[in-house]
Formats: C-alpha cells, sequence, structure tokens
C-alpha cells in the first residue's frame, strides 16, 4: 500500500479532530461517571411490538393517475392492550358505515436559534431563523362502536428518537388511560432536514446535536401530544378512500450504482430505479366535506440545502403549506380545521435534486461510484434541483407532489461512507463514498480514543470497514439503540408499516411484496402495504444485501449489518401473520426500551441579551421604504434577542407579522406570519450577547395594494449577579409602507 500523504489543511483538520474528541471524551467522562439510567433491558435483535388489526375492505386498484376507493369497515377484530385503566370514554355514535375520524395539528417547531440542525450532520450547521414553523399533525381512526382505533402522527422533524416516542407515550397515558399505547400510535417523521436537533438520548445523536436541549425537546413533545388531543376532541363520524398515482419530475436514485447491484431480474420488473407511486388517504365526513389526508411518497426532504440556517419543513412540508392554504381558505398558515399529511416512505437513495450530481467548478457530471470530482474531490460534487435556488427548488418539488395529492443482525456500526456523505450533503474530512478497504490512519486514531471494535463485529458488517463500532461503544450510555420497535396497523385493506429508519427504493419493493404475500398466505389477500419511514425510532438505512457490497452512503449507514433488511422482513411477516390469523394478543411486546435519566446538555451558554447603548430590544435600525411592488422584498432590521428564549416563554405564537390597514374598520388584519412562505426571520448573532433581528417579507403578486406594516415578537434574557435569570416580553413595529401595482 503507498504510503498516504495528507495536506498542511487536512493536517490541521486532523489534529482539530483529536483534540475536540479529547475533549468531549473528558467533558462526557466528567459528566455521567455518576449518572443513572433506567436498568437497559440488553437485546442483540430487535424488538416486536403488535398493533390491533383494524377492519378489512377493498381497495381501488393501482393505475398511474390517481384512483379512488372508499374503505367501510367490517367489524370489530381483537386488540392487545395495556393492563392501565382506561379514561372513560363518550358513548360514540354507532348507527353509520365507517369510521370515526380526528385531525389535528400543532406547533412543535422548537428553537429556531442556538441549536444544530439535524439532518446532514455539518458541524456549524446551526439555525439562526425561520422559514416556516414545524408542525405534528395527527390523525385517530376508530371503529363506529369504539373497538378499536389507530393513530398515525406525521412530524416535521429529521426523525422520530425514542425518548420522544416514550415521553409522548407517557404523557397519553397520563391523559387517557389505555386508549393510546405502543401498539396503536405511529409517530412518524418526515425527514427534514431544517429542523432542530438536540431531542436524542443515543450518543451518537448527542454527540450529533452537540448535546440534549430539554428546551426544544420539550416544545416538540408538547406539539405532539397537542396534535393527538385536538384530533381525539374532533372526532366525527366519517368516511375513508385512497387513491394512488405515479409522480414524475419529483426524484432521482442519488446511488444508483449500487442500485444496479440488485439482480437484474428484479429490476426488470420495475420501470424505474426509485419508487414514483404516491399513496393518500382522503378523510371526509358523513357530508362529505372534507377533514384532511395523508400522503406517502418517497423522496428525500433535501431540497434546503447543507448551507441552509433558516428552520423550515422543505419540499413535503410546503406540499402540506399549499394543500392546507387551499383548503383552510381565510386562515393563516398552521390554522383551519382541514389538516394535510405528506409522510416520508422509503426514501433512503432518493433525491429531489432533480438535475443530478455535478462537480461545482468545472460543471461536469460526478455521477460516479464515488462521487467524486477530478478536482476538488467529494467536496465538489453537489446534486442540484430544478430551481434557481434551493428555496426555488423547494417550492417547485413540493408543488409537484401537491399537485398530485390533489387529484441475523449486527451490533450497530458505522463505516467510513457514513463520514463521507451523498450528493445532497458532503462530509467534512476526506472520506468518499465506495469505501470497503480500512485507513490505517483512521483505524490508528478510533482506536486510541475509542478503542479497538471486535473481531465479531468486524466479520459480521464485511464488506464495510469499521469507522465507528457503535454498537460495542456504551459509555456515557449506548451510542445507538439495541432495542427497536417494529409495527403494522391496519385499516381496511391497507396495512402501515412503521419502518424505524430509512429503506432504499429496492429495500421497500422487496418488503411490501414479502409482507403482502404473507397477509395473502394467511387469508388476507390484496393486501395494500405502504411503507411509513422514519418512525418510532431511528436507526439511519436500510438497504438490500447486493447494495450493501457497494458501500455508499446508505450502506455504511446500515448499522446492522448486510441482512438488517431480511431481519426487518422476517419481523414484520410475523406481525402480518398475526394480524391475518387474529393472534396479535399472543404476541410478546418484549422488553422495554430504555430512558435514560441524564444526557450532556447543550454546549452552548445561556447569556443574557444586551441592547446597544441607547437602544431597546426591538427598536428599528433600518427602516422600511415608504413604497414597495408586488414581487420587491421589504426588509426590516431590529435591535434583537436570542429567539431561543421564546421557545419555553410562548407570549407570541409568531415571530413576526406582516399586517394590512383596513380603513373601512380602521383595523390591521394579520395576512401573513413566521409560518408563511413569503416570509424570512433571520437572526445574527454578535458578542457579547448584542443581535440584531432582520424581517423580509417576498411580496407575492397575490398581495393586494395598501398600507402594510412588519411586526416583531421576542423574549430577552436578562440576570442581576446570584439570582435566577428573567425572561421578558417585547415587540415592536415597523414604519407603514405602501404596496402598490406599479411605480
Amino acid at each position: 500500500m503507498a504510503k498516504r500523504t495528507f495536506s498542511t489543511f487536512e493536517t490541521f483538520l486532523i489534529f482539530l479532530l483529536v483534540m475536540m474528541t479529547g475533549v468531549t471524551v473528558a467533558l462526557l467522562t466528567l459528566l455521567f461517571i455518576t449518572s443513572g439510567t433506567i436498568e437497559n433491558h440488553k437485546d442483540s435483535g430487535f424488538l416486536t411490538t403488535q398493533s390491533p388489526p383494524a377492519t378489512q375492505s377493498s381497495l381501488a386498484p393501482q393505475g398511474s393517475t390517481l384512483t379512488q376507493g372508499p374503505i367501510p369497515t367490517q367489524g370489530p377484530t381483537a386488540t392487545q392492550a395495556s393492563p392501565t385503566p382506561s379514561t372513560p370514554e363518550p358513548t360514540l355514535f354507532q348507527n353509520f358505515s365507517g369510521y370515526h375520524i380526528g385531525v389535528g395539528r400543532a406547533d412543535c417547531t422548537g428553537q429556531v436559534a442556538d441549536i444544530s440542525l439535524m439532518g446532514y450532520s455539518k458541524a456549524g450547521q446551526n439555525a439562526q431563523g425561520i422559514l416556516t414553523r414545524l408542525y405534528s399533525r395527527a390523525f385517530i381512526m376508530a371503529e363506529p362502536d369504539g373497538s378499536s382505533r389507530v393513530v398515525f402522527v406525521s412530524i416535521e422533524i429529521g426523525m422520530v428518537s425514542q425518548r420522544l416516542r416514550l415521553e409522548v407515550l407517557n404523557r397519553l397515558q397520563s391523559k387517557y388511560g389505555s386508549l393510546y399505547r405502543r401498539d396503536n400510535v405511529i409517530l412518524s417523521g418526515t425527514h427534514t432536514h431544517s429542523g432542530p436537533a438536540g431531542y436524542f438520548q443515543y450518543t451518537t445523536f448527542v454527540i450529533a446535536s452537540e448535546g440534549f436541549s430539554n428546551r426544544t425537546f420539550e416544545y416538540m413533545v408538547n406539539g405532539i401530544v397537542k396534535s393527538i388531543e385536538i384530533a381525539h376532541t374532533n372526532m366525527k363520524p366519517g368516511k375513508i378512500f385512497i387513491n394512488k398515482g405515479n409522480v414524475d419530475g419529483a426524484q432521482i436514485n442519488r446511488s444508483p450504482t449500487s442500485y444496479l447491484r440488485n439482480p437484474q431480474s428484479e429490476r426488470s420488473r420495475y420501470s424505474s430505479n426509485t419508487d414514483k407511486e404516491m399513496l393518500l388517504l382522503k378523510m371526509v365526513d358523513l357530508n362529505g366535506d372534507d377533514l384532511g389526508l395523508i400522503s406517502w411518497f418517497a423522496v428525500h426532504p433535501v431540497s434546503m440545502n447543507n448551507s441552509n440556517h433558516l428552520v423550515n419543513s422543505d419540499n413535503m412540508g410546503y406540499a402540506s403549506y399549499l394543500f392546507e392554504q387551499e383548503k383552510n381558505k381565510g386562515y393563516l398558515p398552521g390554522q383551519g380545521p382541514y389538516v394535510a399529511a405528506f409522510a416520508s416512505s422509503n426514501l433512503g437513495d432518493v433525491s429531489p435534486n432533480t438535475l443530478g450530481p455535478s462537480c461545482i467548478n468545472t460543471g461536469e457530471s460526478c455521477d460516479n461510484a464515488n462521487s467524486t470530482c477530478p478536482i476538488g474531490g467529494p467536496s465538489m460534487c453537489i446534486a442540484m434541483g430544478p430551481g434557481q435556488d434551493m428555496l426555488n427548488s423547494t417550492q417547485i418539488i413540493g408543488r409537484i407532489i401537491y399537485e398530485k395529492a390533489k387529484a441475523k443482525t449486527c451490533k450497530p456500526a458505522l463505516g467510513y461512507s457514513f463520514a463521507a456523505g451523498t450528493i445532497d450533503g458532503f462530509g467534512s474530512l476526506n472520506f468518499t463514498q465506495g469505501t470497503t478497504v480500512a485507513d490505517p490512519f483512521w483505524d490508528g486514531l478510533r482506536d486510541q480514543i475509542l478503542g479497538k471494535p471486535s473481531e465479531e463485529i468486524k466479520e459480521c458488517q464485511k464488506p464495510k470497514p469499521i469507522l465507528l463500532h457503535t454498537g460495542e461503544l456504551s459509555k456515557p450510555h449506548p451510542w445507538h439503540p439495541d432495542i427497536v420497535d417494529v409495527q403494522i396497523i391496519t385499516l381496511g385493506f391497507l396495512a402501515i408499516a412503521a419502518i424505524p429508519g430509512e429503506f432504499t427504493t429496492m429495500s421497500g419493493r422487496r418488503f411490501r411484496e414479502s409482507v403482502r404475500e404473507e397477509f395473502a398466505a394467511y387469508g388476507m389477500p390484496n393486501m395494500t402495504v405502504v411503507v411509513s419511514g422514519l418512525c418510532n425510532v431511528y436507526t439511519h438505512y436500510i438497504t438490500t444485501y447486493e447494495e450493501y457490497q457497494a458501500q455508499r452512503y446508505e450502506a455504511a449507514s446500515t448499522i446492522y449489518g448486510p441482512h438488517t433488511l431480511s431481519a426487518y422482513i422476517q419481523l414484520f411477516k410475523v406481525l402480518a401473520k398475526a394480524i391475518a390469523t387474529n393472534t396479535v394478543a399472543n404476541l410478546s411486546t418484549g422488553p422495554e426500551p430504555p430512558f435514560f435519566k441524564q444526557l450532556m446538555t447543550t454546549l452552548i451558554p445561556n447569556i443574557v441579551d444586551r441592547a446597544p447603548v441607547g437602544k431597546h430590544f426591538g427598536d428599528v435600525l433600518q427602516p422600511v421604504n415608504p413604497t414597495y411592488r408586488m414581487g420587491e422584498v421589504v426588509e426590516v432590521v431590529f435591535v434583537g434577542a436570542n429567539p431561543k428564549n421564546s421557545a419555553e416563554n410562548v407570549t407570541h405564537q409568531t415571530f413576526l407579522t406582516v399586517e394590512k390597514y383596513e380603513a373601512t374598520s380602521a383595523t390591521w388584519q394579520i395576512v401573513h406570519n413566521d409560518a408563511s412562505w413569503e416570509t424570512r426571520f433571520y437572526w445574527h448573532k454578535g458578542l457579547l450577547g448584542y443581535s440584531n433581528a432582520t424581517i423580509q417579507w417576498h411580496i407575492p403578486d397575490s398581495a393586494q395594494p395598501g398600507i402594510y406594516r412588519i411586526r416583531y415578537f421576542g423574549h430577552s434574557r436578562s440576570q442581576d449577579l446570584f439570582q435566577p435569570a428573567v425572561i421578558l416580553s417585547f415587540e415592536s413595529t415597523s414604519s407603514t409602507f405602501e404596496v402598490v401595482t406599479a411605480l
């Protein structure tokens, strides 16, 4: 092997990495040397949890365009319930054919400053403001007699952590008893890469999040629980319809060379190397009035790339935004009765950056096995979306999705290509995708800091060269989960499989076919199986055995080894058989996942906010212009305070409003808030607690001419010596300005 050489810059990065790792390990050791946890049940496999089978019905046939068919009910079936006494429920109206349906939506944004964004694992990509709010959207579907019910929640976050799910279930149990449980509640993340981090308990994710943020964790939990409470309160008789159809122009396979590793006989059965089918559940009341929808479609919400610093819901969130704005006319974003969720599916190797990867320095294609450029390496290989910039691309992809909807396992380990990143977001060091040979330098560095991986895990994970043997690391807590929930809920002839990770395209296809065949073998033919990704706990990616051999990013992130997909298929077939044979009650629920009591808190300190001499929080530093036209951008700059203060002090539900003066009533009417895609809220952090807040309004063509103003809402932190901190709310208003059709 040729001697490895490093550039001066790489040598500096390596030195910096070693120093940072040493400091991190020392801090973790000091922090957790006396920490306690709830008993951690060790299990080298997976935890199986079951859901009650709902009723059966006929679904509409598949087609290239959206087709619609009702899902009628067929009477109650057995459920498995917790022994906890349930809260008495009001008598439900029973004399109808359909379901009791409840929908709810609640804000779960969390911090929008001083916290890392979750998804790209890029150092320095922290939140510095907000483009859109993040929402939890809950759907409850129950039998007419209330004998069984299921809950599906789509949450605009990177993924659902095990800690998040356990806390949500605990709070539901406290309020509703055994009505909502592990077996009938699915929590699914949309996988936006522009939401706050900091809500995990396993060490790998805690380090990636730069600590645990209880502020964000509580905000998310409260939002999820509130959305379920709203759905519970709003339950009414209704009907559910299923739609299917293909979506074109919204996705590409970002690891096509890995996909080609799958057998030709299997690939020839499909017309594309991505899943183009969208599956949609439409919910209406007995009068035919719309209540909501759930859509599943396979695409990564990474239209907003890793240079972004504004919290937002990305392309799938934009589809929800468009649909809800259409249905909830007269309401501000995030308000109104209609709820539309665009949930994740088998998106593991699917990118929305449809122009594909190219070298940003030369323009030539880098669609190769290593996603690298001749000049500059992998950092120059970036995939681009169809728009002029990432915001425009987000809206284009989101609108395409919206328009179609309108009509034996190993212990966990991460490989070298995990550090390489993808064409949607490259890594920071000199790793490339497709690495199957270990590097003595990185192995030696790992061994010195974390210890050597065992021969067992190296043999089991082949051909993956192990960068981090996370399954054998347990200090200060386990680095990856060793108890994993798997879950199926059924609604008529629809089976929703809750997958705790990211299936690649072919993994999803094999999985759906195997589970569908198992249902058919035991008397439930013609089942439609939908993969609902990023559910209940996060276990990274799941590739096919053949794709695993290529060791691109998705394979290197398949932490349980080359047979992970086979293990999931085996476990879900057990659940499918139990549902089909009505023997769910005979299944073991398995061990309870741990809930760790002590976690490393965020490394970013809370400091007091300061205003310049002679200024107050909210004072205008840069005023608006007196006049604007449609298509122009209104911008105003205020003396700011840290937005994270507002995450736990919700005096106001928005950081900004755009208001129009109505002369007839002599009142100001809110036309936009910070959940609107037309607004931007940027927070500029200075030194010693000083900061500015910039608010922009991108005036749409639909804006009405008239007199407007922009308002800013915030919270400042102050603290006297030896006294507890005090959080004070403030608000401010720009001068008025006029929007005209022409100047």
